[in-house]
């Protein structure tokens, strides 16, 4: 809830500033009504509204205004929770960064490195419409397209503001009517909403996650692939993914969602944010502490400097004590002769003594100094540790990556495996059976083979008879159809009203058992070449 009133306050401070035109720190009552029943989103577009056209570059940016606006919710998300609000040069690279990702390119480190290099150092980073013209210029998303980079503008968008885990299509299996429908699902720290389509406008539900929830994987069944089942206190959902890879994507992102709900913990970039805000804390106050122990060190070392001053201020004014008390030995040289040897002696001791201590003062001095170069080399290393220390956090985000995406592939393969491993002792099974069965079907060809040949005899038998018939019966057709061209000639004459029903073909038809051309000749052929060939077999 704190977080969400940090946020708010950063919105209000962009508008009130828009509003307070004659800098005065007052803005009128009337420029600040607000409306009721309002969300986070529109009441930052409202905020939004009112500083958007005094602040915003009228340079032309590579992105649209709703775009712009996207990154200002950002920007206020990821901002310090100081006034005037800025966002460091490291959220800088962890918002360049997941733009980058969501575009599909690869991050350039050194560009950043370079850009970081020419920041003005008189600044602790940037504001909001700064950091929108960064965007907007294209100077991180060269050689992507305007849609690309709006793209991955509201997928960051999507999960840094409105706490979007995780989006996709998947089908549903309704609880009415049973049938099974495409939905887009969105994955929030304690919902799972369903919609129509990817616009959101049509939304067609909710599963309440909570930390009695879970999520099983299912066997496919009805036709439907790649089932998991969402438990919750009065409903199940039955959910199919598209592949297997988006099936355990989902799985694992709703189990991590209802593990957090278990914990009582924010969502992960809300962790990662305060995470790195702690550490940036950390890292001013040991630097505050080593500023503080330089400041301490100087102050020490002026201090020093003050006591070798006013030592060497008595120096002199011994020496000129003992040039007056010289003059005056002088003077009574005869008269005191003695008494001015002994001071002479004295006046030595004396001044051996001051530069015995000057020379101790020296020392110390030099070892002072020395002490501040080792605290300086201190102050170095602590530096380059921390480099590392930032360096080595990187790389094992990415080997953690990389380790995950290894696991998934091989839990992947591995049911792959599993699944080969059942079909081919089925298919084992199923060849034993078929054998058997192909051995039963070979002997009873055999026995109708046997029964064919003889059908063939008989047959050759019948076709011989056939063949004398069917020479009888051509000849008569030879003469009907003279005295039919006869008979067309003389109806011709009557102006075509009559049509003659003519002969049918000519081609040579067989005479059989089966009635009149039951068989070609050329099919006679065929069979008898067929039954010769399995007799010769056998």
């Amino acid at each position: 809830m704190g977080s969400l009133k940090d946020e708010l306050l950063k919105g209000i401070w962009h508008a009130f500033t828009a509003l307070d035109l004659d800098h005065s720190g007052k803005v009128s009552k009337s420029q600040l009504k607000v409306q009721d029943n309002f969300d986070k989103i529109e009441f930052n577009r409202m905020c939004w509204t009112l500083c958007v056209k005094k602040n915003l570059t009228k340079n032309p940016l590579f992105i649209t205004e709703e775009d712009a606006f996207k990154i200002w919710v950002i920007f206020n998300f990821l901002s310090e929770d100081k006034y005037p609000l800025i966002i460091v040069p490291e959220e800088i690279e962890y918002l360049l960064k997941k733009l980058t990702e969501a575009m599909g390119v690869s991050w350039q480190q050194e560009q950043f490195e370079n850009y970081k290099i020419n920041f003005d150092d008189s600044k602790d980073g940037l504001s909001a419409w700064e950091l929108i013209e960064l965007v907007g210029n294209g100077q991180f998303s060269k050689g992507m397209d305007r849609q690309t980079v709006s793209m991955a503008i509201n997928e960051v968008f999507n999960e840094l503001i409105l706490d979007v885990l995780k989006q996709g299509y998947m089908i549903k299996k309704g609880h009415r009517r049973k049938n099974w429908t495409e939905r887009w699902f969105v994955l929030k720290p304690n919902i799972i909403s369903y919609y129509v389509s990817e616009d959101l406008k049509d939304k067609k539900g909710d599963i309440l996650l909570d930390e009695n929830c879970c999520v099983e994987s299912l066997p496919d069944k009805d036709g439907k692939k790649c089932l998991f089942l969402i438990k919750c206190f009065d409903k199940t959902f039955e959910i199919s993914a598209s592949d297997k890879k988006k099936k355990q994507e989902w799985i694992q992102a709703i189990h991590s969602t209802i593990h957090l709900l278990k914990l009582g913990s924010p969502p992960p970039h809300k962790e990662a944010r305060q995470r790195r805000k702690e550490l940036r804390k950390k890292l001013l106050a040991e630097q505050e502490e080593l500023e503080r122990q330089m400041k301490e060190l100087q102050i020490a070392n002026e201090n020093k400097q003050q006591e070798l001053e006013a030592v060497r201020k008595k120096l002199e004014e011994a020496a000129s004590r003992a040039a007056e008390e010289e003059k005056k030995r002088l003077q009574t040289q005869v008269e005191l002769q003695a008494r001015f040897s002994t001071e002479l002696e004295r006046e030595k001791l004396i001044r051996q003594q001051m530069e015995e201590q000057v020379a101790q003062k020296s020392s110390e001095l030099e070892q002072y100094l020395q002490r501040v170069r080792e605290l300086e080399d201190m102050y170095l290393k602590l530096q380059e540790a921390l480099e590392d220390e930032r360096q080595a956090r990187q790389d094992e985000e990415t080997v953690r990556k990389l380790q995950a995406r290894l696991l998934e592939e091989e839990s992947s393969k591995r049911a792959e495996l599993e699944k080969w491993h059942l079909e081919q002792q089925q298919a084992i099974q199923t060849t034993e059976a078929e054998k058997q069965e192909l051995e039963n079907q070979r002997v009873i060809k055999e026995q109708a083979l046997q029964e064919a040949l003889e059908q063939l005899q008989q047959l050759e038998l019948e076709r011989k008879q056939a063949l004398e018939q069917y020479e009888g019966v051509k000849k008569k057709l030879e003469m009907a159809a003279k005295m039919t061209k006869s008979w067309k000639d003389k109806v011709a004459h009557h102006e075509g009203l009559i049509r003659l029903i003519e002969p049918g073909s000519k081609n040579a038809h067989l005479i059989t058992n089966w009635g009149p051309a039951a068989f070609t000749q050329a099919e006679l052929e065929e069979r008898q070449k067929s039954w010769k060939e399995k007799k010769t077999t056998e």
